[in-house]
């Protein structure tokens, strides 16, 4: 039987995921996400009939993944597979997605409301019949929850890696990637495509030292970081380590904090999650954000590029002063608020520059440069590389670097191209 891949978003571009695996009559869709261009507004992946479709996977919860999943709603019922605590997690992503950008969404509360109806759990390792497919998951390591997707066919497996990372953090355990030994076809992100990473031991390091030193010289810190996972990250290292400062946190963080605690056969270090929850301020109005840029201690809001959210308002109060520090733990994508600090030293064109402190830190959920070689290598039947979640400069960069090292066939595909297998 033949098959082929549809890029339905995702090519040449980061986020908007989506990913069509078909037969002649039938297919799967991998992911189903958005992103959103220079005007905020969401972009959505092309769509495909959906009479075709059999169902969805998920690969993790972060809107760039499930943020487009209820259109499939509208009309029809279609399932969806994740793992339990990436159901929990996308319904409360898809409600926030709803009440911010709610005009400009296709979709409305009763589709999500379909699609949490709809959504199917599996366990790792556990083998699911879609339609005529076959798929089995592993751990991807990028946040708790994070899947490999393997569709197996008499043609060969196809792996879709999602987004991946293989260092160990305090949320997550390296990807399991024994999974993709067979893999004739392997579909894989290369956000960092271009980089390697500086290893996570000396970066928290450098970030807790650093946080220690505007502590110790009577400032606040401020770490804008995404509500979904890169918030508990950070939390739990400021936990491990018994920082003797106060620590609140602001925005989704808590109720993402709860539902990782309820689900804790996810977590790498439930000790430290635990400890932050129990030890740590939570935010819970006007009066606790006034406390809390106030007093001599650290600050963890979303949002993480500080495009909007309890961060920017945080921002405003403590970059004046020279004694504070705004330290940026998260991807800042151009045009941001986040990017424009660190490329102009301030907020937007009509700001002051910055006064306070201002660092990054490379906390990363993806992998770099050398270890998606490693990933990729992992498969002992590997013919085929599609490069996908990357902006163009990258995927090209990760693609000759792979044709150079393996020798393998390796395509960078734009969104609606079609490669058969």
């Amino acid at each position: 039987m033949e098959y082929s891949i549809k890029i339905l978003g995702g090519g040449n571009e980061v986020g908007r995921a989506g990913i069509e695996i078909s037969n002649s009559d039938e297919s799967l869709i991998l992911d189903y996400g958005v992103n959103f261009n220079q005007k905020d507004e969401p972009n959505f992946p092309l769509q495909e009939v959906p009479s075709k479709v059999r169902g969805f996977v998920v690969s993790h919860a972060h809107l760039d993944h499930v943020g487009a999943l209820p259109i499939y709603q509208i009309s029809s019922n279609k399932p969806v597979y994740g793992t339990g605590i990436s159901k929990y997690i996308t319904e409360l992503m898809l409600k926030d997605f709803i009440k911010l950008s709610g005009p400009r969404v296709p979709y409305e509360w009763v589709e999500v409301k379909k699609t949490m109806d709809n959504f199917k759990t599996f366990n790792y390792g556990d083998e699911i019949e879609i339609g005529p497919f076959t798929v089995t998951t592993s751990s991807a390591g990028h946040i708790p929850g994070s899947a490999i997707t393997v569709i197996k066919t008499e043609k060969g497996d196809i792996a879709y890696t999602g987004d991946i990372n293989v260092t160990m953090a305090k949320l997550v355990k390296p990807a399991e990637l024994e999974i993709m030994k067979k893999s004739r076809v392997i579909i894989t992100e290369a956000t960092y495509g271009k980089f390697n990473h500086p290893t996570r031991k000396s970066v928290e390091e450098e970030f807790y030292n650093s946080v220690i030193e505007v502590l110790e010289g009577g400032g606040t810190v401020l770490v804008p970081a995404f509500s979904l996972s890169r918030s508990q990250e950070i939390l739990s290292i400021l936990a491990e380590r018994n920082i003797s400062y106060p620590v609140y946190y602001d925005g989704l963080a808590r109720t993402i904090m709860e539902i990782m605690i309820d689900n804790s056969q996810y977590i790498n270090n439930k000790e430290a999650l635990r400890k932050a929850y129990d030890e740590f301020n939570y935010v819970k109005g006007w009066e606790d954000r006034r406390k809390a840029w106030r007093n001599n201690g650290v600050i963890v809001a979303s949002a993480g590029m500080l495009k909007g959210g309890p961060a920017v308002y945080y921002f405003k109060k403590l970059a004046d002063s020279q004694k504070n520090a705004v330290y940026l733990v998260s991807y800042q994508a151009e045009n941001t608020p986040g990017r424009k600090l660190l490329e102009l030293g301030k907020f937007d064109e009509t700001s002051p520059l910055l006064k306070a402190r201002l660092q990054m830190f490379d906390f990363s959920s993806h992998a770099g440069k050398n270890q998606l070689l490693d990933i990729v290598k992992t498969s002992e039947s590997l013919e085929k590389i599609v490069v996908v979640h990357a902006s163009p400069d990258s995927a090209q960069a990760f693609s000759d670097y792979v044709k150079e090292k393996l020798g393998v066939e390796v395509l960078v595909p734009e969104n609606g191209q079609e490669i058969r297998i």
